[in-house]
């Protein structure tokens, strides 16, 4: 009944001149996401009362990612009626000018508060508890097999038993290589120190029978895009739990599984960058595709990070200038 009256005084707030407008969502979200005012107290609030929690999508206009979520996990009846009956869900756009009031009373528009909570991926999904307090984010897009993983672990309260990371073990079972992938561009060396000269230094995580792990080799690791960024870097490659003892890019020495927890690895495969001075620039989580991949290397590479936070800008400029010159630029393919 209240979400009710609130669409109806939205409808009416709308037709006064002084009103706020609201912005298109990127990619429409399916009817039964929630209509808000944004006020996120209140929507934890009412969600708590009906004993479910608040999941807040973040996406934008082009993002593939985004139409895949909507298109066809949100096409699932399992999947719809799971998120349904355990969340409410509401939709930001990540350039979005609506107003947002944040859980402290702070208000500030959709891509202000899109760069508060660090949403760098689309779509990005934030699941809060019923105080506030974030109880996991998904960075990327996780494909109906993978996607009841979250919508269970948050469902069941699991933040505060286990890891997400170690939940995903055993709540995944994808058909995917037992064995880890080799690349000729992989370095052996353990010593990732880095000293006047060094190149940046990317580090791959993965895992046996991680099927976003097998796509990155497939397609993204193989695609001339990707390897001609490859050069700038030293890159390195270690799977999950691994316990031989590596030199840090900041001059440590650590078990592999120690410095993956301290990094908060949570997703395979991840890519962390660091700059020349051994400091964490940029990282990647979960597969992106190949222009997503070929975007991340040259975000560090050409030190656009330093300028340009926003990695979304930075993909939407460089896909720009590609057109320009003739390129084809396909986001997903």
């Amino acid at each position: 009944m209240l979400r009710a009256l609130a669409t109806v005084l939205i409808w009416a707030l709308s037709l006064g001149a002084g009103a706020q407008v609201a912005s298109p969502h990127a990619i429409e979200p399916p009817p039964w996401f929630a209509q808000s005012f944004l006020d996120f107290r209140e929507d934890i609030a009412e969600a708590a009362r009906d004993g479910k929690r608040l999941l807040v999508y973040f996406g934008q206009d082009g993002c593939p990612y985004c139409a895949r979520l909507m298109q066809i996990n949100f096409t699932q009846k399992a999947i719809v009626d799971k998120t349904r009956r355990h969340f409410v869900v509401i939709a930001i756009n990540i350039w979005g000018d609506r107003e947002v009031t944040w859980i402290d009373g702070t208000r500030l528009g959709e891509k202000a508060f899109a760069k508060l909570l660090r949403v760098q991926f689309t779509p990005t999904l934030l699941f809060f508890d019923e105080k506030g307090n974030l109880a996991l984010r998904v960075n990327g897009y996780y494909p109906p097999r993978r996607f009841d993983a979250p919508l269970d672990y948050v469902a069941g309260h699991m933040e505060s038993k286990v890891a997400f990371g170690e939940y995903l073990k055993g709540a995944i079972k994808d058909e995917a290589s037992a064995t880890l992938h080799a690349e000729p561009f992989f370095l052996s060396t353990r010593d990732l120190e880095r000293v006047p000269g060094s190149k940046p230094l990317a580090v791959v995580i993965e895992a046996p029978y991680c099927a976003g792990c097998d796509e990155m080799h497939r397609e993204g690791f193989q695609r001339p895009e990707v390897r001609a960024q490859l050069t700038a870097f030293d890159v390195v490659r270690f799977g999950v739990g691994e316990r031989e003892v590596v030199t840090t890019p900041d001059g440590r020495k650590l078990p592999v599984d120690a410095w993956a927890r301290e990094l908060k690895i949570l997703y395979t495969p991840s890519i962390v960058f660091f700059d020349a001075k051994g400091r964490e620039v940029f990282r990647a989580e979960a597969y992106l595709r190949p222009f997503h991949l070929a975007g991340s290397f040259a975000y560090v590479a050409s030190g656009a990070y330093l300028k340009e936070p926003s990695f979304q800008r930075f993909l939407q400029a460089r896909g720009e200038r590609m057109r320009e010159e003739g390129k084809a630029v396909d986001l997903w393919k």
